[in-house]
């Protein structure tokens, strides 16, 4: 994500994800703000949300109708402030900034590690018990499998990255000798 959008995005994303706890729909406010993206993000409505030629009320107009019951009167109520202030196209930054404050509220912090290797589901259970242990969330771990990392794994848990990568360590070792 960029900095800028973020920053931007942050306000929207609280405020909803401050309305999901209240009314207890922290899980329909992900499916609704997913759709919102995935709609947003495809190439065609980019070309359209960013046309000046279309109007805001008939871009709402199509956004919602788009939607149909997946938007809510809230759902509804918020494409039209996101059209209104000229923001409908950070939804995929709202989107995942909601989600991260939702992952926080419940104590979950996604991890991604990647490996040179595929990782056996008792490897996952381990780093996701030596990573609870220092976090304090419960982890859900994606992993994939990379064979340029040579050997070794490289973890990201937000902003939080450990590269205990043979290539990773290589590249520090370059840095360190200015190569």
């Amino acid at each position: 994500m960029a900095g800028e959008s973020t920053t931007i995005a942050r306000p929207y994303a609280e405020a909803v994800f401050n309305r999901a706890k209240e009314t207890d729909t922290l899980g329909p406010w992900s499916e609704t703000l997913e759709f919102l993206a995935a709609v947003v993000g495809e190439p065609t409505m980019a070309g359209v949300i960013t046309d000046p030629k279309f109007d805001r009320s008939s871009l709402t107009d199509l956004l919602i109708e788009i939607g149909g019951d997946r938007f809510n009167e809230e759902g509804k109520n918020l494409v039209k402030v996101l059209i209104e202030n000229g923001r409908l196209t950070l939804a995929g930054d709202i989107a995942k900034l909601y989600e991260q404050l939702k992952a926080e509220s419940q104590r979950i912090q996604h991890v991604h590690v990647t490996s040179a290797y595929a990782l056996e589901p008792t490897q996952e259970t381990q780093i996701a018990d030596a990573l609870k242990a220092k976090l304090g969330y419960d982890i859900t771990i994606t992993s994939e499998e990379n064979a340029e990392l040579i050997g070794g794994i490289h973890i990201r848990a937000g902003d939080m990255v450990i590269d205990g990568s043979v290539s990773g360590q290589l590249q520090q070792l370059a840095n360190e000798l200015g190569i």
